[in-house]
């Protein structure tokens, strides 16, 4: 029989209450580390401006801006149309190649339809009292999401920097787009 107690340790070995600061200090380390240095970052890239191209980053954008989130939404090409006043306000469904559209491809091909298919989309959205892209605009702005609108972009298509809603970003590069999205959490392209 033994009369050595199981408390206590050997000559050179730590004793329990030494282990325990050590464990304490290993697991504040740890947490300190893995500690939120902020909110996480999504990158958004938009390049389409049709009415169903429209909703996915504006609808991701200001849920993950709910969430906490840090967003950037970078528009380039079609995209900008998003962004832009008026023609915000008038964007078009395409019916050709659109594979959930409710009429067969030589049917959409018809002069016209991509008007009727538009017009059967925004009554479906005003039907369901979905907001439009002016309120999930405005709404994300108001949420904190910076809207960059590509200067090469506004170059080529030749808009002017007025004509896009108050509080986007003009004059973003592709480089600026980039780094955004290698700091980002999540990056997507819409």
């Amino acid at each position: 029989m033994s009369t050595d107690t199981p408390d206590a340790p050997p000559d050179d070995a730590p004793s329990r209450a030494e282990l325990a600061a050590r464990v304490d200090e290993l697991e504040d380390a740890l947490a300190e580390a893995t500690d939120d240095d902020g909110p996480k970052k999504m990158s958004i890239i938009a390049t389409k401006g049709t009415l169903d191209m429209a909703y996915p980053p504006l609808i991701l954008a200001s849920t993950a801006a709910a969430f906490g989130y840090d967003v950037t939404v970078f528009h380039t090409f079609w995209g900008l149309d998003i962004l832009h006043e008026e023609r915000s306000k008038s964007l078009k469904l395409s019916s050709i190649g659109n594979p959930n559209m409710p009429v067969p491809n030589a049917v959409a091909a018809l002069p016209g339809m991509d008007r009727v298919t538009t017009k059967m989309m925004e009554r479906k959205i005003a039907d369901n009292d979905t907001a439009t892209i002016e309120e999930l605009l405005e709404t994300s702005l108001d949420m904190g999401v910076e809207f960059q609108a590509c200067q090469m972009t506004i170059d080529l298509m030749d808009y002017d920097e007025d004509d896009f809603y108050d509080g986007v970003t003009t004059g973003v590069g592709a480089a600026t787009a980039l780094q955004d999205m290698a700091d980002a959490d999540i990056q997507l392209l819409v």
